[in-house]
């Protein structure tokens, strides 16, 4: 079995290639020139060079494949330039489409996110089937993935086999940037969080996230969608830092900072931010997001797909060895 896999140079990209790479896969990663590729230093694949925003080069690269596993997307809570949200996220999932369709690939694995499915009911979790509104969808991160995700939606619909999956907060080694999660992560454990904002989201091994990638390429349903979560990662931001500490031994922070608070933050550091084009320290979109609990019920990812479910000590003590080795925290953190 051949795939192309984009945004493989990402978090969840990388593990989906190396994933498929034990599985006995030929991998193809589409790359652009400029992409660091130390994520998969080691791994035997093939890098590809190419861009969402070039239709030929994706013509190119998903010739002779069976799968292509779409994970490439712009996330960001803020951007000094919100066409390329739209230009990335939506274009460039129309054009891996297209082209997926016209060399005849046999299944594309489209990675959205549970940001595209609405909030959970008042002490509930939230499913696929849970109606995202305009409320929902603060930023242009949000509103193009949601975007990019009825795209997928619509060519499952008129016959093209294409599966959508919906990982949660992922955590695990191998976050080198680190994203927004993983942040946190790095943060607590280097002592720049001395208060935290009350909100929940739903943690998840990245490992598994992957391997829910390929599970959805095997055996999922067409046009369906499939939560990548974990039963027992639905967390407030403190709980988290709680577990953190269960195996670190750091204590949490204490204090709550009010929610009118950081709003207030958030849209000073963004204004700021439209001035000087610099990124802001406290994105208004982060905050917005922080408001709602984002807790996800993947049960159907679960029983239909046999999606792993790693407890989140072993995920998370695995994440601070990782961010120990490469420095990124303190050694005793």
């Amino acid at each position: 079995m051949e795939a192309l896999v984009t945004g493989a140079t990402g978090f969840i990209g990388s593990w989906i290639a190396r994933t498929l790479v034990e599985e006995g896969w030929t991998v193809r990663c589409l790359v652009r020139e400029s992409s660091p590729r130390e994520q998969l230093e080691g791994c035997a694949v093939t890098f590809v060079e190419g861009d969402l925003r070039d239709e030929a080069s994706l013509r190119e690269a998903v010739q002779g494949c069976d799968a292509v596993f779409h994970a490439a997307a712009y996330y960001a809570l803020w951007s000094s330039d919100p066409s390329a949200f739209v230009e990335i996220n939506v274009e460039g999932t129309r054009r891996v489409l297209a082209a997926a369709k016209e060399a005849g690939v046999g299944r594309v694995v489209y990675t959205s996110s549970v940001a595209c499915i609405g909030q959970a009911p008042p002490e509930g979790l939230a499913n696929e089937d849970t109606v995202a509104n305009e409320d929902d969808l603060c930023g242009d991160y949000k509103v193009t993935k949601f975007q990019a995700e009825q795209l997928a939606l619509e060519a499952a619909a008129a016959g093209q086999d294409v599966v959508i999956v919906n990982p949660s907060s992922t955590i695990g080694p191998g976050d080198v940037k680190p994203t927004p999660t993983g942040k946190i992560l790095v943060d607590f454990l280097s002592g720049k969080m001395p208060a935290y904002l009350d909100t929940g989201l739903n943690f998840v091994d990245v490992r598994d996230v992957a391997r829910g990638h390929l599970l959805a390429f095997q055996k999922g349903q067409r046009g369906r969608r499939y939560i990548l979560g974990n039963r027992e990662g639905n967390k407030s931001l403190h709980e988290f830092l709680v577990a953190v500490g269960e195996v670190t031994g750091k204590r949490p922070p204490r204090f709550k900072i009010p929610y009118g608070v950081a709003y207030m933050a958030g849209a000073a550091s963004t204004f700021w931010a439209g001035l000087t084009k610099q990124t802001p320290g406290v994105p208004l979109n982060g905050v917005k997001m922080a408001k709602h609990r984002m807790f996800f019920d993947p049960s159907r990812a679960i029983e239909e797909l046999g999606l792993p479910q790693t407890p989140l000590a072993t995920t998370l003590a695995d994440a601070v060895a990782w961010f120990r080795e490469r420095g990124m925290v303190p050694a005793q953190a």
